[in-house]
């Protein structure tokens, strides 16, 4: 796959510039946005970012860094789940803080915010406590963010706990947007100033890259990857009144910053430490570009997957129509229909060819594989097989799985369990292929071999997948959309 970003030039520019940041201040509370790691958004429109480093970042600062985490009450309550990962945010709290202890990093706190007495919140808390986690919470302050006076007070954020810290910089640090992390750090700087110390703040920004374009693809994914918030991208005018140079951010950070930058003032008794939002900022993701042209190309592929993955969520009663229609307006912008990706075009293709459900994988080489549903495996399986085929050299017209081992699953699906679509899925046709390759016959240990290097393809399928079929996919590292359509049972019975 052809790279447009260097990531060990970004995680030299990006540590340069946090350190500075440290050194202005006794401590420094950065709030991290974005995944910290697995981000791969990041990943699939800066090609060559590696979707970890943030984490390979923070690695760098070990000793000088601690973490906190928030988690809001709501998202507990409402079982919110990270997408991606099919996982509750609950889970996330924690495989986040598993993960950061076998990597050396300390998480010292985990806070709930907006606390309201919510039992999944409780149950939550109580369960964190039983853990030995350091766990607090933070209830919602009256008119925040409008009333900074009563805010920056006894009754506002001194009504709420501290949470302890004893190293020079505090990764504050969420499962999810939404989980009041910038609430935490300026809480952390209340008490901090209360007790005579000068502590700082700072947000790690990925997206909108403030100095590249509004209309730049890569700034328009981010509002595509942001949806369900409203994201906005827009010029900062508190920057280009103070500096007079146009750079982006986008609309939550710039709506807040007037009384962000009261609080701070309150808090610190200074009134020149910021004067804009993209000051807040330490974001170095331009300068690490190497192929603006590369890195265009997979912003407006993004773009597509998350018009598909709206179009996916309103199909499940996830969201409601205007969010399809930002995305189309998004693509609009970006001026692209959906065949800027080969999957969806070579799919299309393959469905009307054959006049049945089709999924056409890109691999990281740009070649387009396709497969339909047959007798014996689904499209998706289908697919997935004649791509390893082709990575591991092995004529097409090989039949990797013998009739005598898929018989017997299909016709307990056809006689026992009477599944209207008889054929195996892409998990078992994979699970088949295991078994089957333990026999030592070297085909079969090929194929299976080459479905590692499935990492990183493009998929798309046209008819709408199941939730297992999704999760097979993403387990194989391949990035799947499908079109909101149901399969026609009555159509494909086999």
């Amino acid at each position: 796959m052809k790279q447009g970003f260097d990531n060990a030039a970004y995680l030299k520019i990006q540590y340069e510039h946090i350190l500075e940041r440290v050194e202005m201040f006794s401590k420094l509370y950065l709030e991290f946005g974005g995944k910290l790691f697995e981000d791969l958004h990041a990943a699939r429109v800066l090609p060559g970012y590696n979707p970890n480093a943030k984490m390979m970042l923070l690695e760098k600062f070990k000793d000088k860094a601690e973490i906190i985490i928030c988690i809001n009450a709501g998202d507990i309550q409402n079982k919110k789940q990270r997408n991606d990962l099919g996982i509750l945010y609950t889970d996330e709290v924690l495989r986040l803080e598993d993960i950061f202890r076998k990597r050396g990093l300390t998480v010292s706190n985990i806070v709930i915010t907006q606390f309201k007495e919510e039992p999944l919140a409780i149950e939550f808390r109580d369960k964190l406590k039983s853990l030995g986690k350091n766990v607090y919470v933070h209830r919602p302050i009256a008119n925040y963010p409008a009333n900074a006076e009563y805010i920056v007070s006894d009754q506002g954020f001194g009504a709420n706990d501290y949470l302890p810290t004893t190293k020079p910089l505090v990764i504050v640090t969420a499962p999810g947007p939404g989980s009041g992390k910038m609430a935490t750090c300026l809480n952390e700087l209340y008490h901090e100033y209360k007790m005579g110390k000068t502590a700082g703040y700072a947000k790690f920004e990925s997206f909108p890259v403030w100095n590249m374009p509004l209309e730049h693809p890569v700034n328009i994914a981010y509002e595509a990857a942001t949806l369900e918030l409203k994201d906005q991208n827009m010029i900062d005018s508190y920057h280009y009144n103070k500096y007079g140079i146009v750079t982006v951010n986008y609309n939550r950070d710039i709506s807040i910053f007037p009384v962000v930058r009261t609080m701070l003032e309150k808090i610190t008794n200074r009134d020149d430490i910021y004067f804009s939002p993209t000051d807040m900022g330490v974001n170095m993701i331009k300068f690490a570009i190497t192929d603006d042209e590369v890195v265009r190309k997979a912003a407006c592929e993004e773009i597509v997957r998350r018009y598909y993955n709206a179009l996916y969520d309103y199909a499940h009663n996830k969201c409601d129509e205007s969010l399809v229609n930002s995305a189309i307006v998004l693509m609009n912008k970006a001026g692209i229909d959906v065949n800027v990706r080969a999957a969806v075009s070579a799919a299309e293709d393959k469905q009307k060819k054959k006049n049945c459900p089709a999924v056409a994988i890109e691999l990281p080489d740009g070649t387009v594989i396709t497969g339909r549903d047959n007798r014996a495996m689904n499209a998706s399986a289908s697919a997935v097989f004649n791509a390893i085929k082709y990575l591991a050299g092995i004529d097409d017209k090989v039949k990797l799985l013998a009739p005598e081992m898929i018989e017997p699953i299909l016709n307990l699906k056809r006689n026992v369990f009477k599944y209207r679509r008889k054929f195996l899925t892409l998990e078992e046709a994979l699970i088949v292929l295991a078994y089957s390759s333990s026999s030592g016959d070297e085909i079969l240990k090929s194929a299976m071999a080459c479905l590692s290097k499935l990492s990183g393809s493009d998929a798309h399928s046209t008819v709408m997948l199941a939730d297992h079929e999704r999760r097979s996919f993403r387990q194989l590292g391949i990035t799947v959309t499908c079109d909101a359509v149901a399969p026609d049972f009555d159509k494909i019975l086999y």
